[in-house]
């Protein structure tokens, strides 16, 4: 298996992940002692930072995907009684997302000068 499609498969399992945490209910989620929006922002910036480093090619498309993905998986709270969409919450995954695109990037231009 090939390092890009370890990425691959790894972005879509983060994916996957965020999904089921973000939509869960609250019972149903991970919890740890760090604040919550630095879990929501970690999440997005690890899920964006694969998809870039699965799709270099495409990390423009990318990171436009994982922006609208934070506001949308935000909406879909709105499908669950005990789940409430709030802006702010939509604003830190997209933080979150932008800044593992800019590290998925960089990560990226190193492998290339590297020849990995």
């Amino acid at each position: 298996m090939t390092l890009t499609r370890m990425f691959q498969l790894a972005a879509w399992m983060a994916l996957a992940a965020v999904l089921f945490v973000t939509l869960s209910p609250l019972d149903l989620r991970p919890s740890d002692p760090l604040p919550v929006n630095f879990d929501r922002a970690a999440a997005f910036m690890l899920m964006a930072a694969l998809f870039v480093l699965a799709y270099p090619r495409s990390w423009f498309l990318v990171g436009c995907g994982v922006v609208i993905a934070s506001g949308g998986f935000e909406l879909l709270q709105e499908l669950s009684p005990t789940r409430h969409a709030h802006l702010n919450d939509a604003i830190v995954k997209a933080a979150g997302a932008l800044i593992g695109v800019m590290l998925g990037w960089t990560a990226n231009k190193l492998r290339l000068r590297l020849g990995l």
